[in-house]
């Protein structure tokens, strides 16, 4: 019963973070799942079934608080599921932690990408006076886009955050929440593909339904607050978290490449950390110095 409830706390942590930052979920809960004995396989088919329910109400409660481009989710959702099938297929059969590192790489720049970007407030001139992306939202780039954070979210037990969020924020096309907004939203339809995938390949047998309930509990309880959070978030308060989290969850299998001892790479792990919740919440200070001053020179209380 202890264990049920960790895994529940768990997957309401995992949301709060996935439905904020728009990456984490899977990652969170897969090494979880991991820890506890469960086959990479069975872990990533149980949190991709615990997502169809998460996902729903998390792309729901963002579509309501305005933070989803409905046609950009779909550009990078449909790729997305194809991928989604396909690398659950794989994973039932084949491991691919040989490629992880190089993803990880890839990650790491894009991490520092974001955070050059919102720190020196280098968004397009449209984004900033309309607060959403230019007439068309994201381009057809986005179709393999889509298909490779599918593969590999369901082949490597997360990563649809990482690389859709990351490449999304990088080209600086929409505001930070919309991106979330739309890949929490796009999700669903990567989860709903990766678990009829994971079904067909292992059949149910082998899967606990009761960790999937308490992942799904726990997620599902999480997922409109993570989207109220989202909403009320700095834009370069969010954009740095975002750019934090994905240099944290990849620095060590990055520099792994090159050699770099473990230890090495968790002290930077923590330095990081430490490094973007200092800065994090410095902006976030900032934010409210300078609402608080318009709203004082405008004549109405601070929001």
């Amino acid at each position: 019963m202890v264990t049920l409830m960790a895994i529940a706390f768990a997957g309401f942590v995992a949301q709060l973070v996935d439905g904020s930052l728009g990456m984490g979920y899977g990652v969170t809960s897969t090494s979880l799942l991991l820890t506890l004995g469960l086959a990479p396989a069975l872990a990533s088919a149980s949190v991709h079934l615990a997502e169809i329910g998460t996902t729903a109400v998390s792309g729901l409660s963002h579509w309501r608080m305005g933070n989803v481009d409905m046609r950009s989710l779909l550009m990078i959702g449909i790729p997305g599921g194809v991928g989604g099938f396909l690398g659950a297929v794989v994973l039932a059969n084949l491991s691919l932690d040989a490629a992880r590192p190089m993803v990880s790489l890839v990650l790491l720049a894009l991490g520092a990408v974001i955070i050059f970007r919102y720190i020196h407030g280098r968004r397009t001139a449209a984004a900033r006076a309309a607060g959403e992306a230019p007439a068309g939202g994201v381009g057809n780039a986005t179709l393999p886009l889509g298909f490779v954070g599918g593969f590999l979210d369901a082949s490597g037990g997360g990563g649809w955050g990482p690389v859709t969020t990351s490449s999304l924020m990088a080209a600086a096309r929409m505001r930070p929440r919309t991106v979330i907004g739309t890949v929490s939203g796009s999700e669903f339809i990567v989860s709903v593909a990766a678990s009829v995938g994971f079904l067909l390949t292992l059949g149910s047998a082998g899967i606990d339904f009761s960790i999937v309930a308490m992942l799904l509990l726990g997620g599902v309880i999480a997922a409109p607050l993570s989207a109220w959070l989202v909403r009320r978030f700095d834009d370069q308060a969010l954009a740095t978290g975002v750019g934090g989290l994905i240099i944290f969850l990849n620095v060590d299998r990055g520099l792994g490449l090159f050699g770099v001892d473990v230890s090495i790479g968790l002290g930077l792990r923590l330095a990081v950390a430490a490094v973007s919740v200092v800065v994090v919440a410095v902006l976030l200070v900032r934010s409210r110095v300078r609402r608080t001053a318009a709203a004082a020179a405008a004549g109405t209380p601070a929001a």
